[in-house]
């Protein structure tokens, strides 16, 4: 998650997605007092600058579409025409944009490394110890037909009892899954972020969605940026070494296209890390499995992952303590629905 972009957007085409991430930055916003411990308040930089998203003709449709779900959960969402886009962005090129939808707020970007590091220090304040070592298998039961997760056994010979055991092994889901007899469809997909440096200004830059897939960002007094490799080349676990020949035979001759003042664009730095893929529908799987009664999935969020754990580990939490969600009901993101074969495709994978 800390090598992730951080940022969080309420412009998703399913209803689960726009209203986890309602919560989400409400959570954000006020993280500084959700998050305070012995006095110390977070900072994690939370910056409101939206997501836009351009369409060409052939995607016009799906915008409209995404758009009208967005705004019936409230979401402070737009559409702008290109006319409007060119007032708002005189720094983009548009010749083949029909429409861009702008997030007005409640969309942006955060320090993840910050979140990360003061939910740790929360938990831990709040009596939450963490143990250092290697998990390499469940200690399973049995009861009229259905698995009890015992203990969780640690590479060190050690065992952990345990009420629930949650598998939130990111992209490494699916082996854990597979020590209670699970198949999960979840893989690691190498993403890279390439930190650029350019002398063009880009005033009111927001985290913009290219038509070709390809995303940028500001960050500090330059830019980050990805993008998401063909399906042919995208193998699963691939090596994590940042994909430098992409930044030059793809990514920067489109984003010179879309934005010409990065002509002279420079690459200072790139890393690669996993998104923890659901190859089923690219949503988040998410509570208990029904062949083992205290074993919780929170896995395969497709790159949505820390801007959806303020929600998913609520719901969670409520689900072990109270044995059902309360604030948000999470159970459209269950396993069943793949067991159904009934996918909750989401069309907004970056």
């Amino acid at each position: 998650s800390a090598l992730s972009a951080s940022s969080i957007r309420q412009q998703f085409s399913t209803d689960i997605n726009v209203q986890i991430s309602a919560y989400g930055i409400g959570f954000l916003r006020h993280v500084n007092t959700l998050l305070a411990c012995n006095g110390d308040a977070p900072d994690v930089g939370l910056h409101e600058g939206g997501y836009l998203y351009l369409a060409t003709a052939a995607g016009e449709a799906t915008l409209r579409e995404n758009h009208a779900l967005q705004k019936r959960h409230g979401a402070d969402v737009a559409l702008l025409s290109p006319q409007q886009l060119s007032g708002r962005f005189p720094w983009l090129a548009l010749q083949d944009v029909v429409l861009g939808s702008l997030g007005l707020s409640g969309e942006g970007w955060f320090d993840g490394y910050l979140l990360l590091t003061a939910l740790r220090r929360k938990a831990q304040s709040q009596g939450v110890r963490y143990v250092a070592g290697e998990a390499v298998g469940l200690q399973m039961a049995r009861s009229d037909g259905v698995q009890h997760v015992t203990s969780v056994q640690l590479k060190s010979g050690d065992a952990l009892p345990c009420s629930y055991a949650v598998n939130a092994g990111g992209p490494w889901a699916a082996a854990i899954a597979g020590w209670a007899g699970i198949d999960l469809p979840v893989v690691g997909k190498r993403r890279t972020v390439f930190h650029l440096a350019s002398p063009a200004a880009l005033p009111g830059c927001p985290l913009l969605i290219d038509t070709s897939g390809i995303w940028l960002r500001p960050e500090g007094k330059g830019f980050i940026c990805g993008f998401a490799p063909q399906a042919g080349d995208d193998a699963d676990f691939a090596p994590l070494e940042p994909e430098h020949h992409a930044f030059e035979d793809h990514v920067w001759p489109t984003l010179a296209e879309r934005i010409p003042g990065f002509e002279a664009l420079r690459m200072q730095g790139a890393w690669a890390g996993y998104y923890e893929m659901n190859t089923f529908d690219h949503n988040a799987i998410v509570g208990l499995h029904p062949a083992c009664d205290n074993f919780v999935l929170a896995n395969g969020f497709s790159g949505h992952g820390l801007q959806q754990c303020p929600a998913v580990g609520r719901g969670l939490a409520e689900l072990m303590l109270t044995g059902r969600y309360q604030s948000l009901d999470l159970s459209p993101l269950s396993i069943e629905r793949i067991a159904r074969n009934e996918p909750l495709l989401e069309k907004n994978v970056i």
